[in-house]
Formats: C-alpha cells, sequence, structure tokens
C-alpha cells in the first residue's frame, strides 16, 4: 500500500508508452523534484533557451548521469496543480528503441527519482484531487477498452458524469440525516419536513435513482469486457461449422464423426463493434455406463459443456435441421434430447435457437411449434447461408434491446462501481420497509449512514485503502 508521506514527497517516474519499438518513447515524472531532475539531464540546443516554458516542448540532448548524451528528444515541463497527477511534471520524449528509453529512464532513477508503481500517476491523481475513483477506473478502462463502444463508456465516466450523479444522491441522504438528528434531538418539536409520509418518498426517489444507475451496467459489461456466447446441441449439430462460419475462417476442426469435438474451443470475434468470445463445447448425448478410453474422454467434454453453459451470457442452440426435418419443426414438443437438456440448463440465459442445415431442410413451419417464444434463425453453416443474419440476431440478443450506443446520460457503472450501488439499494429498500414500518428515526438513520457510505464507495470517499490498492494495482506503470 502506498503511504501518504511517500505519495506526497517523492518524485517518481516510468515509461509511458508500451514495451518494444516505437517511433516515439515517452518517460514521465511526477513530482516536487521532477523540473530540476528534467534541468539537471537535458542540454538545451537553442542558444536563446534560459528556462523551462511551462507546457512547451523544448528540443534537446537527454544525458546520462556521465554527461554523455544519449538521444536527441523533445522535453517539456508541466507545472502543478493544473497537471494529471496535480503535482509539477515533466516529460521526455525520445526515440522509440527499448534501448533508449530504458537508458533515459535509468539515467532519472540514478538521479534521485524512484521508479513508479503500478497505477501510482493516478492513484496520486486521486489523492490530490484532480480525479474521483470512478474517474481514475476510467481512465484504465479506456486504455483496456476493445472496441469503441467501449470507448464511449470509459469518456463517459472519465467526464466525471458518474462521480458528480452520486455524489448529489449522497448529498440527498445526508440532507436527510440532518432532518432525522432534529427529530431526535427535539422530539417535542413539530418538523413538519420530516414527516413519515414525506421521508418514505424521498428514500423512495433516491432508491429509484440508484436502480437507473445500475439499469446500464449489464449492458456497460458486455460493451468493455465482451460477451461469452456458448456454442451448445446435439453431437453433429453443426456447432463447429457454426464456429468456423461466424468467424469467417476454419479454426474448429469438423468431420462427419459424432463426437470429434471432446474439449470447448474458444475464440474471440467481433460483431460490428461487440466483443464476443465464442465457446464450441462437445456435443451433448446420453452415453452408456462402462464404456472406456475415448468414450470417456468424450463424456468428460459434455460434462465440461454443461458447466460452460452456467458461464454464457447467451447461448446459441444449435440443431440439426436435416435429421429434425419438416416433422421436428411441426411436432408440439422438442424432439431432440440435447435440445431439451440445454434448455432446463439454460435457466434465465438467453436462448437464441439455430435451426442448421437449412440447405437440406427449410421447414414451412419456423419457428419450430414447440420453440415457445425463443428468438430463431435458420442458416446453413457450410455454404454461410444467413450466417450474417444470425450474428445480427445474436447481437441484438446480447444488447437485449438492440441498442449499442450508452445511456444519453453516461452514467453506466462497472462492476465495483455496481456492487457499491447495489449495496445501497438494499439499504434504501430496507429503509422504505422500515419507515412504513413506523420505526423510529434513530434506527433509520443508521440505514441512511450506510447507504451513503456505499455510495461514496462509488467515486472513493468512503473506500478503505485495501480497495484503493486492488483498483491500482491494475493500472500499467506508466498511468
Amino acid at each position: 500500500m502506498l503511504q501518504g508521506a511517500k505519495l506526497s514527497m517523492s518524485t517518481i517516474a516510468a515509461i509511458a508508452t508500451p514495451p518494444g519499438a516505437g517511433g516515439i518513447g515517452i518517460v514521465r515524472l511526477s513530482g516536487p523534484r521532477a523540473k530540476a531532475l528534467l534541468a539537471r539531464m537535458f542540454l538545451p540546443l537553442s542558444p536563446r533557451f534560459e528556462n523551462f516554458r511551462p507546457w512547451f516542448l523544448h528540443r534537446g540532448r537527454v544525458l546520462d548521469r556521465y554527461g554523455e548524451a544519449l538521444d536527441d528528444v523533445l522535453a517539456v515541463f508541466m507545472p502543478g496543480p493544473r497537471t494529471f497527477t496535480g503535482e509539477d511534471m515533466a516529460e521526455i520524449h525520445c526515440h522509440g528503441g527499448p534501448l533508449i528509453v530504458q537508458a533515459v529512464l535509468e539515467s532519472i532513477l540514478r538521479l534521485g527519482a524512484r521508479q513508479a508503481e503500478r497505477g501510482e500517476f493516478s492513484r496520486r491523481a486521486f489523492a490530490n484531487g484532480r480525479m474521483d475513483l470512478s474517474q481514475a477506473e476510467a481512465v484504465a478502462e479506456l486504455i483496456a477498452a476493445p472496441s469503441r463502444e467501449a470507448l464511449r463508456y470509459s469518456l463517459n465516466r472519465l467526464d466525471g458524469l458518474l462521480g458528480r450523479r452520486v455524489l448529489a444522491l449522497r448529498e440527498e441522504l445526508e440532507a436527510l440525516r440532518v432532518q432525522v438528528c432534529l427529530a431526535v434531538d427535539f422530539p417535542e418539536e413539530e418538523v413538519e419536513c420530516l414527516a413519515p409520509a414525506a421521508f418514505g418518498r424521498a428514500v423512495t426517489e433516491v432508491a429509484c435513482s440508484v436502480r437507473r444507475l445500475l439499469a446500464g451496467q449489464k449492458r456497460a459489461r458486455v460493451m468493455q469486457q465482451g460477451a461469452v456466447v456458448v456454442l451448445a446441441g446435439a453431437v453433429n449439430a453443426g456447432k463447429s461449422s457454426l464456429l468456423n462460419a461466424l468467424l469467417g475462417r476454419n479454426r474448429a476442426l469438423v468431420t462427419d464423426i459424432p463426437g470429434t469435438t471432446r474439449d470447448f474451443l474458444e475464440e474471440a470475434c467481433d460483431l460490428d463493434g461487440l466483443p464476443v468470445r465464442l465457446t464450441d463445447t462437445a456435443g451433448l448425448r446420453q452415453t452408456e455406463e462402462g464404456r472406456h478410453g475415448a468414450d470417456a474422454v468424450e463424456a468428460l467434454g459434455m460434462a465440461l459443456s454443461r458447466e460452460k453453459l452456467g458461464e454464457a451470457d447467451c447461448i446459441l442452440l444449435v440443431l440439426d435441421g436435416a435429421r429434425l426435418g419438416e416433422a421436428g419443426a411441426a411436432a408440439e414438443s422438442c424432439p431432440d434430447a440435447a435440445a431439451r437438456q440445454v434448455l432446463e440448463l439454460a435457466g434465465d440465459t438467453p436462448v437464441l435457437l439455430v435451426w442448421n442445415k437449412s440447405d437440406l431442410c427449410s421447414p414451412e413451419l419456423f419457428p419450430p411449434r414447440w420453440a415457445d417464444g425463443l428468438s430463431c434463425c435458420k442458416v446453413s453453416a457450410r455454404s454461410g447461408g444467413n450466417v450474417d443474419a444470425l450474428a445480427m440476431a445474436l447481437r441484438q440478443t446480447l444488447l437485449a434491446d438492440g441498442c449499442d450506443r450508452p445511456p444519453s446520460d453516461g452514467l453506466a457503472p462497472n462492476a465495483r462501481q455496481a456492487l457499491a450501488l447495489e449495496e445501497a439499494l438494499a439499504e434504501l429498500e430496507a429503509l422504505e420497509a422500515d419507515v412504513r414500518a413506523g420505526q423510529p428515526y434513530d434506527c433509520c438513520a443508521v440505514r441512511l449512514d450506510t447507504a451513503a457510505a456505499h455510495l461514496g464507495e462509488v467515486t472513493g470517499l468512503s473506500s478503505p485503502a485495501e480497495v484503493l490498492d486492488r483498483v491500482f494495482a491494475q493500472f500499467c506503470i506508466g498511468k
């Protein structure tokens, strides 16, 4: 854990560009000695140079500790507090060879700077009030964003919209807390603004606002982390062929031999900006007891398939349309034992029914009579027929409403923030019940405090050091 004195007094340095060769490499400093250290190792090329002009790129040579030139560079000094960290900062922009960048960093460290820890620049920005915790997390999410949509979510949080909204809700609870204290301390006085009915309405309004914040969390998670899509169904239904068709290349081994897929295969896929991890699983079928060797391996593969179904954001239930035929589509109940098993295991997970091998059988009655409101799509994985329509249907299923844009208010929380909001909501719902039950206001005050504390965790106002350590440990060293 970073100590307060260590945060505020030392000058830190780190490479701010990715590892490997590149056109430019950046070494960053932050702390009270940033300007002094930069001056000691920078030799300006302009004869008119007298001092570092803030926020201005100066060309010169960077020197090692012996005064030998390392590289031709650009250097900039940025005085605090209006910097990323809130401290004096400096950057050296050198050529991006790994040896050069590392040599520049080593020179700075030998002059007295300290190697920055993971996320220490962002942590200093948080500690110095330059951003709240939700904004700091947005920095890391912005860097790791897997899609343009994820970028938009991260930028929304980086702007501080979520933090300001949560702060406003927390202030509403604190205002209620003040009124509760008046009612408890002066019970003989009439405090009309805190009549039970009005108190209950105020709590309900805050609870509704928290629910609205949570509403966009699932979609934000899918956009930022990617969705898990599991291809499941009977042996030889065409799951591996469908995986290859969705990927646009042959990744899975495809044969007519039942049980070819014994394990699971995962591949990343992009559905028009939506990151997806496709998981091809072993086909499900009944196995005979007492069989050994390869059949035992197949049974393990099927067990793993059932486990993967529990991890899915969406299940592609692949049917062998050629085998089921017209009669299979017209049946009152699902005639495919494996499909029935998948539907039983799916629970609340969305299921997209895929009628494969439609080039061999494209039933007139579709969706199947037994589909019971499931989203359905006919495809031919081998020929690629209607695969694009399936990809679009899958995208819409994952996004629930088919909308890939972030909420208009830009307030979708990440997983950590959502957990804090859920805990705050649980307290508010319990508080609503207490108010309806006529519980004393001093008891209600405890729940108000707890709910406000959970809201404070979103922005870091009431986050313990262990939480902060976990958050910033996920950052790269140069950020």
